[in-house]
């Protein structure tokens, strides 16, 4: 007797939870089934972009290279043509790359006011990431080295010799090579001991200060 009571029991409750589940699907089925195709749609629609950004780059990284080819195999007018057109159509960071290379090829083919001015509209660009932002700076602080005032290379470098800056050590060597190339000997010098004081300055670099901190100590003009 008792089996069949427990029998009953499991009977009507699996028949209630029946009825339960039967009024919860025409209470909610359509917006499950709607949450259910708009998950899928969204899983589609990521994996697609992904893959549309990963063609789109893949094909502006051709470009690009196929540009630097043609630039270094000395058929600069038609890279010139393919960076222009990457500028206008290029996708990710590829555009500001072809950017940098045409102020680059400025300053290659002796135009270095054009280029300086190419690398600061670059830095000046708020859309743009702020590393190549920095770079571009950095880039025509040293094309300033030779054509400008130490004034017109501090105002590129100065802002990036911070301790914070992943630029500094390279901003502190184009502000010490413009304050020794203007004579000012005392300035270079503070610049290049800050490089050499820093211990994170790649090596390279630091050898290069140390041998214009000797030069400096050599000439006798700098306390």
């Amino acid at each position: 007797m008792a089996n069949q009571d427990d029998s009953f029991i499991r009977e009507v409750n699996e028949e209630l939870r029946s009825d339960q589940m039967r009024a919860i699907w025409q209470k909610f089925g359509r917006v499950l089934i709607g949450a259910a195709v708009l998950l899928v749609l969204g899983t589609i629609g990521k994996v697609g972009y992904e893959y549309w950004r990963e063609t789109e780059a893949s094909a502006a990284g051709d470009r690009f290279l196929s540009a630097l080819t043609l630039i270094r195999e000395d058929k600069k007018e038609e890279g010139q043509k393919e960076l222009a057109a990457l500028e206008k159509d290029g996708f990710g960071a590829y555009p500001v790359l072809a950017r940098m290379r045409s102020a680059s090829l400025l300053a290659e083919n002796g135009d270095t006011a054009g280029a300086v001015a190419a690398f600061a509209a670059i830095a000046k660009d708020g859309s743009i990431p702020q590393a190549l932002r920095d770079a571009a700076r950095l880039r025509a602080a040293y094309l300033l080295v030779d054509s400008g005032s130490y004034e017109d290379v501090s105002a590129e470098a100065e802002q990036l010799t911070n301790p914070a800056s992943a630029m500094r050590h390279s901003a502190r060597e184009v502000l010490g090579l413009s304050a020794y190339k203007h004579g000012d000997f005392t300035r270079a010098k503070e610049w290049f001991e800050a490089i050499t004081g820093d211990a994170e300055s790649p090596r390279n670099l630091a050898n290069r200060a140390q041998i214009m901190l000797d030069l400096i100590a050599a000439s006798g003009k700098a306390s």
